[in-house]
């Protein structure tokens, strides 16, 4: 066979390959945006699910649900809302911002006091952040943070927001909070419990008790302005199905009936 011959059949293979490459249907990009403290359970989840439908590529962008709210409020390009409680999802519904129907609770969690598991202040409970030798309390900003808000209910449920308020060090989001804790910059902070449980250098002392606070939900809903409608309805389905439910139990999140 000629050479000219042989190139040509190359570059016509070559070409033909290429072609049925771009005329195959595109990957949906679906935009997820979830609360910090799902981050690391999400991201399992997230590979869970882009095995069983290759065709869609999930994006994971987290921050504290007050931030999301606001970036969906602004136009963001987001297909699902997941928060770390009520308020922000009432009020994106309230605005006519999300897909009322696709809307349901994916998880639960508690609310727990956490130390550095190496030294620092004799912290053992609640009652004990109002010792002297405690300086400094890290939790979430209450106005954008729900574990701030869920930490500052509970601290006035128990008596001790006002020996704990001149000492907080407030957080942009609960891994933040946990970050404080890891370098030691803090005496004691308030997070979730599937936060720290995911940090060998932190020491949960005690767990916020029953009806300090109201209840810890994550409402998921698709957004409104999504294009991927269809996706993010399958997408929340498979955040109810039972792959990935055991991955939120093994990260520490409780699981709705």
């Amino acid at each position: 066979m000629r050479p000219v011959r042989i190139l040509f059949l190359l570059l016509f293979g070559f070409f033909a390959v290429a072609c049925a490459a771009g005329e195959g249907p595109a990957r949906t990009e679906l935009v997820v945006s979830a609360a910090s403290s799902l981050r690391g359970a999400l991201q399992e989840i997230d590979s869970l699910y882009q095995r069983a439908h290759p065709e869609v590529v999930v994006h994971l962008n987290t921050a504290a649900s007050g931030t999301l709210e606001q970036q969906i409020r602004s136009g963001a390009r987001v297909d699902v809302f997941i928060a770390a409680a009520e308020a922000s999802m009432d009020a994106l519904q309230r605005a006519g911002l999300i897909e009322v129907a696709s809307r349901r609770d994916v998880a639960g969690n508690e609310l727990v006091l956490a130390v550095p598991a190496a030294g620092g202040a004799p912290v053992a409970s609640f009652r004990d952040l109002a010792r002297p030798e405690v300086k400094r309390v890290a939790l979430g900003e209450p106005a954008s943070v729900p574990a701030g808000a869920y930490a500052v209910e509970t601290l006035h449920a128990l008596g001790a927001w006002d020996a704990v308020r001149p000492k907080a060090i407030y957080a942009q989001n609960v891994r933040q909070v946990l970050a404080y804790l890891e370098r030691g910059e803090v005496d004691a902070g308030l997070v979730y419990h599937s936060v720290a449980l995911g940090s060998a250098r932190v020491r949960v002392v005690e767990t916020a008790p029953a009806g300090s606070h109201h209840p810890i939900r994550y409402p998921a809903a698709v957004v409104a302005t999504s294009t991927h409608t269809d996706a993010a309805r399958a997408y929340l389905d498979f955040l109810a199905g039972a792959e990935a439910r055991a991955v939120l139990a093994r990260f520490g999140f409780t699981l709705p009936d």
